[in-house]
């Protein structure tokens, strides 16, 4: 299911939504300037190892990666896969947000998929990069606000659908448990992604996001 629009206008320009976009497209030419063998090196070092905070005592500075790992893709439809949902549904958040909470929204969401994925896997020695557990917060934060929705739908090879938000993004969160439950018992279940994390960015999202909305000013009347 691949979401081509939403039905819901943004009222301004989403500037925080543009650059985050900007930023992980930047980051990830640099990171293919590196060939395969320097792309697993930065990883190591800036992507999110479980294991690494496993061992004992672990200096402050070595944390980074709870925050530098959701810049990081594996591959082009990696990141632009986690960018397309980003601009899709992103605008609308941080019209509601305004700028600086967006972004700390983001960053708490981003975060906090980060440690669901360390708690469930804390043996794991495989890096773990991407910003779609940060985007999994914005989902959820829209599965909520945006219920009236809808979601122009492509699924393969020719179907179009105009999707509820609700159904699209709820179906997605289902797909999402079960596959992150089956990879409990089986590690490759559905393939090598950090489903957790996901889980626990869109729940992060649903919580959150009214603690990030913008304040309703008071309506005096005389």
């Amino acid at each position: 299911m691949i979401p081509l629009r939403d039905s819901t206008p943004s009222n301004t320009f989403p500037l925080i939504t543009v650059t985050i976009i900007a930023l992980n497209l930047a980051i990830f030419f640099y990171e293919s300037s590196l060939g395969l063998e320097g792309m697993a090196k930065l990883f190591s070092v800036f992507g999110l190892t479980p294991l690494n905070y496993s061992q004992g005592y672990v200096p402050f500075l070595a944390y980074l990666p709870f925050l530098t790992s959701m810049f990081l893709h594996g591959s082009w439809m990696h990141v632009i896969g986690n960018m397309w949902i980003l601009w899709l549904f992103g605008d609308n958040l941080e019209d509601r947000m305004g700028r600086g909470h967006f972004i700390l929204f983001y960053l708490s969401c981003g975060i906090l998929a980060a440690l669901t994925h360390y708690f469930v896997n804390p043996l794991s020695s495989v890096p773990v990069v991407g910003a779609s557990g940060a985007v999994a917060g914005v989902m959820g934060a829209y599965f909520l606000l945006f219920k009236k929705a809808r979601v122009l739908t492509f699924i393969p090879p020719f179907f179009l659908f105009n999707l509820p938000a609700w159904i699209y993004l709820g179906f997605w969160a289902l797909t999402q448990i079960w596959c992150g439950t089956a990879s409990i018992f089986f590690s490759d279940a559905c393939g090598a992604i950090a489903f957790w994390a996901h889980i626990g960015g869109f729940l992060a999202g649903m919580v959150l996001y009214k603690l990030f909305l913008k304040k309703e000013l008071p309506l005096y009347t005389v």
